[in-house]
């Protein structure tokens, strides 16, 4: 990537450069005119290029000239289109998995070995019908005992819409049970309570504990002791003793090899793919070489640019890889929608043309690292190293999915701007321009548009992403968090008929 002061030209292969700021119709840049009023973010021609001939960025295709294009033209939805086919160019760009300096952080130890960035206790609804109770618990919990336990970050409740009203066996019902054994086990949870209405599908048996939690777990029933306002004193009364250990714990030094990042992309423009993402992939490389690991989500979002992760990948995982974008084109198509046309509205006017030109930015933040494992929406990550989960593009369920597999920090870049936590895991916000970082500087951590805009380098980037992640790893608050997020936003996957 050459900088530039008014054009950014990403690959020597392109046919298209990215405007750092509005261009008007007649304005010259680097001997280019533009034919066309080009806003900031957006892609204007280089070269020429006849209809059905490629239109390529980041030295890949991202979409095919549906007209013919003069060099100077606004390239974007009016004359382009999806390929028929994307390409099948393997990834030859190498980068060396340096271990960086700093290679510990201060967290929680858990008895059977995990490690927690923070030490909340959970609240957490079997089904919809117990949700209200457990706001309700939480709410009193924060008021009459975390004053007493001042070392617990907070009770959080964890709420959602099903459990109930739905098959008790089968895709769905499978991947909500997996999802909230993988919260019950989190390690950023010093205690969990599990509340039920009593007559739903999804029953409290199916999630009881005998291992070393036993003393900080709990459930009940709300039909079993009274009813709701019942059950919030019974709830209190349960929850005393729990926090009164969960308090108990302290952090100490730990390896960075105890984190497990969740990397997320929300809000896209032209410019995620330049700046934020990369610099991201730079640091999940650093977290992958000091034996950390990283998770890439959202596999309607990566649909056009799978090949370049499955070259990274041994045979097994390369195909489930394939197995998981089949999956995803088939439940597309049953369900009336496509693959082809998910950049939302408001990618669109950031710059993004096609879904392969989004995919192509986001897989950026994985970062070079060999893909050393595939797995299912919260199945539990059995192993260090960069690795893929299936997921929907939608930000909430994707990171609902990475939390339960295990992930105990996000990093989340966006473009056009998000509001988002993810309790009980802190959600670092990056910004992949810096007009966005000063007009919402209460919703952002970093500002990754001085790559843009001052000149930093990616890899100095990737450097002040990851020391990030670690002083948040050991407490350091996000802007989200000062904010109160991450009551609402635990979104399991619904899969299959309501009933």
């Amino acid at each position: 990537m050459t900088e530039a002061p008014s054009l950014i030209f990403l690959d020597r292969e392109d046919s298209v450069a990215v405007a750092l700021s509005d261009m008007a119709q007649g304005e010259t840049r680097h001997d280019i005119t533009a034919l066309d009023a080009i806003p900031r973010g957006h892609k204007i021609a280089v070269k020429p290029m006849k209809a059905g001939d490629p239109v390529v960025k980041y030295g890949y295709i991202m979409a095919t000239a549906s007209q013919d294009i003069a060099v100077g033209a606004h390239v974007h939805v009016h004359n382009c289109r999806l390929p028929d086919s994307h390409s099948e160019q393997a990834m030859t760009k190498e980068r060396s998995l340096k271990a960086p300096n700093r290679q510990s952080f201060m967290g929680y130890k858990r008895p059977d070995g995990r490690v927690g960035t923070r030490n909340y206790i959970g609240i957490m609804a079997s089904v919809n019908c117990s949700t209200t109770v457990c706001d309700a618990i939480a709410a009193e919990a924060n008021r009459v005992l975390l004053p007493k336990y001042p070392n617990i970050d907070g009770f959080a409740p964890i709420v959602h819409d099903q459990g109930c009203g739905m098959a008790n066996q089968g895709e769905g019902f499978d991947t909500l049970v997996r999802t909230l054994k993988g919260y019950r086990d989190h390690p950023n949870f010093g205690g969990v309570l599990i509340v039920g209405l009593g007559c739903e599908v999804n029953q409290l048996t199916l999630y009881q504990r005998t291992d070393w939690t036993k003393a900080r777990f709990q459930t009940l029933n709300i039909q079993d002791v009274g009813g709701s306002r019942s059950a919030i004193r019974r709830a209190v009364e349960l929850l005393e003793p729990i926090a009164a250990l969960a308090a108990q714990d302290q952090r100490s030094e730990q390896s960075v090899a105890h984190l497990t990042l969740g990397m997320q992309c929300g809000g896209s423009d032209g410019f995620s793919g330049i700046t934020a993402n990369p610099a991201l992939g730079v640091a999940s490389d650093m977290l992958v070489a000091a034996g950390g690991t990283s998770i890439l989500s959202e596999t309607p979002e990566i649909f056009g640019a799978e090949h370049l992760l499955i070259a990274r990948s041994d045979l097994a995982t390369g195909d489930k890889i394939r197995a998981m974008i089949d999956w995803w084109r088939d439940y597309a198509e049953r369900n009336n929608a496509s693959l082809d046309n998910n950049p939302s509205p408001g990618n669109k006017k950031g710059g993004l043309t096609t879904i392969l030109e989004k995919s192509l930015g986001a897989v950026a933040k994985g970062g070079l690292a060999p893909v050393s494992g595939a797995y299912a929406y919260g199945e539990k990550i059995d192993r260090h190293g960069f690795v893929y989960m299936d997921s929907p593009g939608y930000d909430p369920v994707a990171a609902t999915g990475q939390v339960a597999c295990g992930a105990n920090l996000i990093v989340f870049t966006t473009g056009r701007g998000s509001c988002f936590g993810a309790k009980p895991t802190p959600s670092i916000k990056l910004s992949s321009n810096s007009q966005l970082a000063r007009s919402m500087p209460e919703d952002i951590d970093l500002d990754c548009g001085v790559v843009i805009e001052k000149g930093i380098s990616l890899t100095d980037m990737g450097q002040q992403i990851y020391d990030l992640m670690l002083d948040t790893a050991s407490g350091k608050t996000t802007v989200s968090e000062d904010l109160g997020y991450g009551d609402n936003e635990f979104v399991p996957w619904k899969i299959g008929a309501v009933l």
